[in-house]
């Protein structure tokens, strides 16, 4: 996570999610570190797309999850 030279935030995560092996990374935008807008892709290779469209209702609905993704993006700011 870091801040451009427009003092927004941008911040990234890969992460795979239960049993599969597809690596997905999430990018995570704000304009004032409140507001969140982020993009979804494969990290790698692409895979199933239909297991990827699955994966982003789930974030649209999921607010742990998407929670959990977004703090772990914030957690990589150095101090």
């Amino acid at each position: 996570m870091h801040r451009d030279e427009e003092k927004h935030w941008l911040g990234n995560t890969v992460f795979t999610i239960g049993e599969s092996k597809t690596e997905y990374e999430i990018s995570f935008f704000s304009k004032n570190g409140k507001d969140w807008d982020y993009s979804l892709h494969f990290a790698a290779e692409p895979g199933v797309e239909e297991e990827f469209l699955q994966l982003d209702a789930r974030l649209e609905e999921d607010d742990d999850l998407y929670n959990d993704l977004l703090d772990a993006a914030i957690d990589s700011i150095p101090e």
